[in-house]
């Protein structure tokens, strides 16, 4: 396994991406589930940065992110954003570097979002204030996430 937060890792992070769900997941749902899923993510147009806050030295230091864009479907780039780079996505989610580890080790994903441990800085939502039965009507609006305070049990 590459190190974390190396280039080695993105493209091992991009062909994961890439594979989608394994045979056991799939396994684990109705195939319905995994249609209404193909059918979403055939059209997903979006990209993500996920952010480390305080990478540590022997990694590059720093906060750094991983940038994922995503176009009909597939990854089309998955790079280490570092701290002097442009950082331009439709979700940002950062956090600290032990939780992080903590959630690639299996801590719940569900857990770490609501503790706030990793927390959304920014996402571009569509505005729906606008009635049309035109989905072209709706425009995008950037919209910081608020961060609420840190629990640690």
């Amino acid at each position: 396994m590459a190190a974390f937060f190396s280039k080695e890792w993105a493209d091992e992070v991009r062909e994961a991406l890439e594979a989608g769900p394994s045979d056991e997941a799939r396994a684990s749902k109705l195939p319905e589930y995994w249609d209404f899923y193909a059918l979403v993510r055939s059209s997903y147009q979006a990209s993500w940065a996920l952010g480390v806050r305080d990478l540590p030295r022997k990694l590059g230091g720093g906060p750094s992110y991983l940038f994922v864009q995503w176009d009909g479907g597939h990854v089309t780039d998955c790079r280490i954003v570092g701290p002097d780079d442009p950082l331009d996505a439709t979700y940002v989610l950062d956090g600290d570097y032990a939780d992080w580890v903590a959630l690639l080790s299996g801590f719940d994903a569900q857990r770490t979002v609501m503790y706030r441990s990793c927390s959304c800085r920014r996402a571009i939502c569509w505005s729906s204030s606008r009635r049309s039965t035109s989905s072209s009507s709706r425009s995008p609006a950037s919209r910081p996430c608020r961060p609420k305070p840190r629990i640690r049990s």
